[in-house]
């Protein structure tokens, strides 16, 4: 039963990464005019799964965008669970996603709302960079001694 139990969860979060990935690219197929430069490690022992997300631009310069991380893993009840923690770069707080295994569950249409989420957020944490950026850049505030 035990290699049952890996076997599903194996199968689950590798297909799960893998429509992730395939849902960022049809999302944003050239991000900056770059292409998705992604790293997997997968423990399927453990039921975790990492995608590390960054962009190689043209010049071949590689950047940092952010990671996705797996946790699949049974409730008390039995019931599969796979919890997506989102994060960014230069981002403090991740998001997490959680998706329940019920049986009209669509692991696709799952797979595409992370990846939807994930740029989203990274969308977020560009343009609170930028605010930081020309705050930094208009210099120190000064304020009227009464």
């Amino acid at each position: 039963m035990q290699t049952t139990r890996y076997a599903v969860m194996s199968n689950r979060i590798l297909t799960l990464l893998t429509e992730i990935e395939r849902a960022l690219v049809a999302n944003d197929p050239t991000p900056d005019g770059g292409m998705w430069d992604t790293l997997r490690l997968i423990n399927f022992h453990h039921g975790l799964a990492r995608l590390t997300l960054s962009v190689r631009s043209s010049a071949g310069v590689t950047s940092g965008r952010g990671i996705i991380l797996l946790q699949h893993f049974n409730l008390a009840d039995g019931t599969q669970c796979v919890k997506a923690n989102l994060t960014w770069q230069g981002v403090e707080k991740p998001v997490v996603y959680s998706i329940y295994s019920k049986p009209l569950v669509n692991w696709h249409l799952e797979a595409g709302q992370i990846a939807v989420q994930w740029l989203d957020g990274h969308l977020a944490a560009v343009e609170a960079q930028a605010a930081n950026q020309a705050d930094s850049d208009s210099g120190p505030l000064m304020s009227a001694a009464g």
